[in-house]
């Protein structure tokens, strides 16, 4: 991820962009199974913190393109 991350929170559609993701269901598997970045909820919004996103995309193991 070359862009710098906004200074907000995000949101599931954000990371759909983000990561040319299929779906917004991506996200909510990847937080239902735990292997997402790590989100909280407000209200019942579901938020991402920009730092958390990072750290999560740095803790990746690096997957060469074939």
């Amino acid at each position: 991820m070359a862009l710098p991350l906004p200074s907000r929170y995000l949101t599931p559609d954000d990371l759909v962009e983000m990561f040319e993701l299929p779906s917004v269901e991506t996200v909510y598997q990847w937080r239902r199974k735990r292997t997402g970045p790590r989100g909280f909820r407000v209200g019942r919004h579901l938020r991402f913190d920009p730092d958390d996103v990072r750290a999560w995309v740095d803790s990746r193991p690096s997957e060469a393109a074939a």
